[in-house]
């Protein structure tokens, strides 16, 4: 029975024969497999219909804060300290008075010239009263004409001491004034530089203190030539339109200056040391955010771009040599690889200045694993980009700068 059971073994053809049978089985399932992928279809995509648009040339800059006015504080009379009345650092107004100087001196000038003026006023009137006393006299021929007129040039002589009398009176009310050192303009006072019983004098080199005028105030932005030119190339060309320039500030902890500035003017001269144009800008600063000397970052834009696309950035890829491209729909619903060129980012979307025409279906998704020419299937993304056409947009957005790849 056991004899029965035994099967017996294949020789050498009938192996051959077995793995013949099990090759051609694979080959057969490695066609079906085939035969399967390529019948995958055509590709899903969704895509965008991109249009230009009004997109503003945004710069960044670095910026120093300047003081719209700040007046050194000298002495215009010489004399001893007696009083400070102002608190450094403290708000003061025009005119408020700063320090008092002993006004002593000044005073008894003032009451001399005072007198003088008095003594001369009644010499005039004598020797007016003199001449009028020898007119009828002298055409009665009781006095000679001689010393009419003597009387007359006496009279004329003392009205001049008058005067000259007022003016000396002036003048030391005028020394006496400057005993009272005021704020030339409001601001912020400074450190004082003198304490109270400090002799000055009158004009010296060092200043008493400072006052700084800090609202509005300055930003002084340095942009270089090469960008300025650049910007007018863009103008002469066409498509690039100039606007009215808006400055945004960041502050030197990160943060957003909340109030918006305006660019006054540009400087005329090259800095020779930096090759760079200063742009002064202006900006409100109730608050005394803003202090002279310090570094910020100015944000503005000084045109538009009405030639650009915004491409959601999710459909721009980079080769290996970091040339950017993307994908769009083509005749025959197939893929179209196109190379363009971007300038920067805005917001969720790159600036895309070359490579697309208005009307373009740019694919946003489905396009990781497409290849030029592939077939595909596109539909409407179910949202659009964000497009701005406004400055204002564009300043209020932080813009990353130029992409590097």
């Amino acid at each position: 029975m056991r004899d029965a059971l035994k099967l017996p073994r294949p020789g050498p053809i009938g192996a051959i024969a077995i793995a013949a049978t099990l090759l051609l089985a694979s080959c057969g399932s490695s066609t079906d497999a085939g035969k399967s992928a390529g019948n995958r279809g055509p590709a899903a995509v969704a895509y965008v219909v991109v249009e230009p648009a009004s997109v503003p040339v945004v710069q960044v800059l670095p910026g120093r804060v300047a003081a719209f006015q700040a007046v050194q504080v000298r002495p215009q009379a010489t004399g001893v300290i007696l009083r400070q009345t102002f608190r450094e650092g403290s708000f003061v107004r025009q005119g408020q008075t700063l320090y008092q100087i002993d006004p002593s001196q000044y005073q008894a000038a003032a009451a001399q010239a005072a007198a003088n003026l008095q003594s001369a006023r009644a010499n005039a009137d004598a020797a007016r009263a003199l001449a009028a006393r020898y007119k009828p006299l002298a055409e009665m021929e009781a006095v000679s004409k001689q010393d009419y007129t003597n009387a007359v040039a006496a009279a004329r002589q003392a009205e001049a001491a008058v005067a000259q009398s007022q003016a000396a009176l002036h003048s030391a009310q005028i020394n006496l004034r400057y005993s009272r050192v005021p704020a030339p303009i409001s601001g912020r006072a400074g450190l004082s530089n003198v304490n109270v019983g400090t002799l000055v004098t009158a004009n010296q080199d060092t200043a008493l203190t400072t006052v700084t005028q800090l609202d509005p105030i300055y930003v002084d932005i340095q942009q270089s030539t090469s960008d300025m030119l650049n910007l007018r190339q863009s103008f002469s060309q066409g498509g690039v339109l100039q606007t009215t320039t808006q400055v945004r500030l960041k502050l030197p902890n990160g943060a957003d200056y909340p109030i918006t500035g305006t660019v006054d003017f540009s400087q005329v001269v090259v800095d020779q040391n930096t090759g760079t144009v200063t742009l002064r800008a202006s900006f409100a600063n109730p608050q005394a955010v803003l202090l002279p000397g310090m570094y910020v970052s100015a944000q503005f834009a000084q045109a538009v771009n009405t030639t650009a696309f915004l491409v959601p950035q999710q459909a721009v890829s980079r080769d290996p040599k970091g040339t950017a491209t993307l994908f769009v729909v083509g005749p025959d619903n197939h893929a179209l690889e196109r190379t363009v060129v971007i300038d920067r980012t805005q917001g969720s979307s790159w600036v895309v200045t070359q490579g697309l025409a208005a009307g373009d279906k740019v694919i946003v998704e489905g396009a990781a694993n497409l290849r030029d020419g592939d077939r595909i299937r596109p539909a409407p993304a179910k949202r659009e980009p964000a497009r701005s056409g406004a400055t204002e947009a564009a300043v209020n957005s932080h813009p990353s700068g130029k992409p590097t790849g």
